[in-house]
């Protein structure tokens, strides 16, 4: 364990470990306005206490139009802003880590929710239903180019209201089959201008949110999500898999991105070849890697030591067992996560 616990200087966060607490949706933000409630606090501020080394928050939206289901907290209002201050206080208070993952759903949304229909790349109606509204995806409005640049500003204030807020970095959740990722994915931006066609076409909004968020914090405290898996079509996968690692490791190095943190649905599965996903960005890439995937505590260590990656990121063990490090620690066996018993369990 001495590898996996031991303290790490990642760019600017010095980390207790290199334990990640990988960000999970709860929903128990006040749905009315998007602030963050005393019940969030508490389980943040558990999860920092027991040691862990960085948290990745939930997906927080930077926009109403980013909103996929209930309870999912905002960086758009000075009031959200102020709210997420008694988290970032509460971690920074025991020792802690903690960035903000900006997170906007695009399509896979619903006008119930966001008053107004859900904006894409192109008009694709996603297959499937709503998470808790349980009503099957609506066709999207393609979005202008207006709509697109309003939209990277709203990803750039987000950025800017994270840094009042306290946090120490941010995440895009580029990932998934949500908004960055629709842009990105063929199938769904047919889109024929400057923000479609090919691969860099497609990589363009993705890559002018980065440069819009550096101009708000420095780009050795930003992290980038990304995956082939999307939530919403499972069979999905690149047709090109070498050249599309190329093309967004191309990216990341012409940006300034350093910490990357790619996500597989089970991080040991073989992906390319022999390789897993993770291993075949490792071959390719100097930087930080989060490793991901419903890791186990050995797989963990035995890819940190070998750095397959360098930062592991636990989701559901951390619901289960809010003082996980502490079990890592002192050897003590974890609870299974159990949905029906934690799903709806805020502690």
């Amino acid at each position: 364990m001495s590898t996996l616990l031991s303290p790490v200087t990642i760019n600017e966060w010095h980390l207790r470990n290199r334990v990640v607490m990988a960000p999970l949706t709860r929903g128990f933000a006040n749905d009315r306005d998007g602030t963050v409630t005393e019940e969030m606090v508490a389980y943040y501020e558990r999860r920092a206490r027991d040691g862990v080394g960085l948290i990745i928050t939930e997906g927080i939206i930077p926009s109403l139009a980013g909103k996929g289901t209930y309870g999912i907290p905002g960086l758009y209002t000075s009031e959200q802003t102020e709210s997420w201050k008694k988290v970032t206080n509460a971690v920074h208070k025991h020792g802690g880590t903690i960035i903000a993952q900006l997170w906007h759903v695009g399509r896979l949304s619903h006008s119930d929710l966001i008053g107004i229909p859900p904006l894409a790349p192109s008009s694709i109606q996603a297959q499937g239903r709503v998470h808790k509204l349980h009503k099957p995806y609506q066709m999207p409005q393609a979005m202008s180019v207006r709509d697109i640049q309003a939209t990277i500003e709203q990803f750039q204030t987000a950025a800017r209201n994270a840094v009042l807020a306290g946090f120490d970095g941010i995440e895009l959740h580029a990932a998934h089959g949500y908004l960055m990722d629709q842009f990105i994915n063929e199938k769904t931006n047919h889109r024929t201008d400057e923000y479609g066609g090919d691969i860099q076409g497609r990589l363009r909004f993705l890559r002018e949110i980065i440069v819009a968020v550096k101009k708000e914090i420095s780009v050795d405290r930003i992290s980038v999500r990304f995956s082939e898996k999307k939530d919403d079509d499972p069979s999905y996968v690149w047709a090109d898999k070498a050249g599309m690692i190329d093309a967004y490791l191309n990216l990341f190095r012409e940006t300034g991105i350093s910490i990357l943190h790619p996500s597989t649905e089970r991080y040991t599965r073989t992906w390319e070849g022999e390789q897993t996903f993770h291993q075949s960005i490792r071959s390719q890439w100097d930087g930080i890697i989060i490793g991901v995937g419903n890791l186990d505590v050995q797989t963990a260590k035995l890819a940190v030591t070998d750095r397959i990656i360098d930062l592991a990121a636990f989701g559901r063990p951390f619901i289960a067992n809010p003082d996980l490090v502490q079990k890592l620690h002192t050897g003590q066996r974890l609870v299974e996560y159990d949905a029906k018993a934690h799903l709806s369990v805020l502690v």
